[in-house]
């Protein structure tokens, strides 16, 4: 396993964001899903300037962007979009595309259960067959239901990905899992090699260190399972309007390049625009508590494979 990290939770340029990942020890960028917001050339210069490869992309499920929306032209153009992400994957030599199949936050079903599994199932065949041209492994991630009404736990992820098609993998994510799974160390050792990246936070949200996981015993679970792949940091950290607030002076009040809609996704996950100094030793700490529960699990810190795509075939 190696450390990577996703860019959507703080509002930079990319450039910052690579720089830092190279400062800290990180061996890859999963890079969010906004593909008309990046020159392709420049990003894959300042990878190879400062030692980061680019894993793969993630989907930014916001309003209008719905795989299950009731409305095809929704529908369409979400799956435009998603081959947009797969495209962008292929042209910074990432590995993988985490799909989120529905709008983040929308909670209320449009259709019967049976019409929206159909929807999906539809709408990420025609995606996965550009995923197998380009040679990019898609990931399907489950969301906590605050967040959608669609997929919640593991099992649900795998069995829509055995619908879409062999190569079809699922993300996990450590925060999601919290909520939404009975025994969520055995369902990362349950997901073995369908799952194709995982996503790194802890119970809280908050940095990993900084709540009650395990950390030993999840990469223990994950190594179980045959995991070999990124643990991809996606905390977002929350801010404290009240007069509790634990870390006063950490907000900023620049918001860099960052679009409206963006900054609403951001706020939305209860969090906001955050210092560089308060960010970068939030990313710190996670690099320190994973690489010490690698250590303490007995499993090796890894370098990204070359080239070679990634394989999620297994027997469910």
């Amino acid at each position: 396993m190696f450390l990577g990290m996703m860019n959507w939770m703080r509002a930079e340029t990319i450039e910052t964001t690579i720089r830092r990942l190279s400062h800290f020890g990180f061996e890859c960028l999963e890079i969010a899903g906004e593909p008309e917001q990046y020159d392709t050339k420049e990003v894959r210069r300042l990878l190879k300037e400062n030692g980061v490869k680019c894993w793969g992309a993630a989907t930014l499920m916001t309003p209008g962007r719905d795989l299950i929306h009731a409305d095809p032209k929704v529908r369409e153009s979400t799956i435009k979009f998603v081959k947009s992400l797969l495209t962008l994957a292929k042209e910074l030599d990432g590995r993988i595309l985490t799909v989120v199949p529905s709008q983040v936050g929308k909670v209320t079903p449009m259709a019967s259960p049976e019409e929206e599994w159909r929807w999906a199932v539809e709408s990420l065949k025609e995606i996965y067959a550009y995923s197998e041209e380009v040679g990019i492994t898609l990931a399907l991630e489950p969301l906590n239901r605050f967040e959608t009404n669609f997929i919640n736990r593991a099992d649900q992820a795998l069995c829509l990905a055995q619908a879409v098609g062999p190569n079809c993998g699922i993300a996990l994510d450590a925060f999601h899992l919290n909520i939404e799974e009975a025994d969520l160390y055995k369902s990362v050792t349950m997901a073995g090699k369908k799952l194709v990246d995982f996503h790194v936070a802890d119970n809280n949200r908050w940095a990993a260190g900084q709540g009650h996981y395990n950390w030993s015993k999840l990469i223990k679970a994950l190594d179980a399972g045959g995991y070999k792949y990124a643990l991809t940091v996606e905390f977002v950290a929350p801010v404290d309007r009240t007069p509790r607030d634990p870390y006063p002076g950490s907000q900023s009040t620049s918001n860099a390049n960052l679009t409206p809609e963006q900054l609403k996704f951001i706020q939305d996950h209860g969090s906001g625009l955050l210092t560089d100094e308060f960010y970068s030793g939030l990313v710190a700490q996670t690099a320190k508590t994973i690489r010490k529960a690698m250590k303490s699990a007995g499993v090796d810190e890894t370098h990204m494979p070359k080239k070679a795509k990634v394989s999620s075939k297994n027997v469910l």
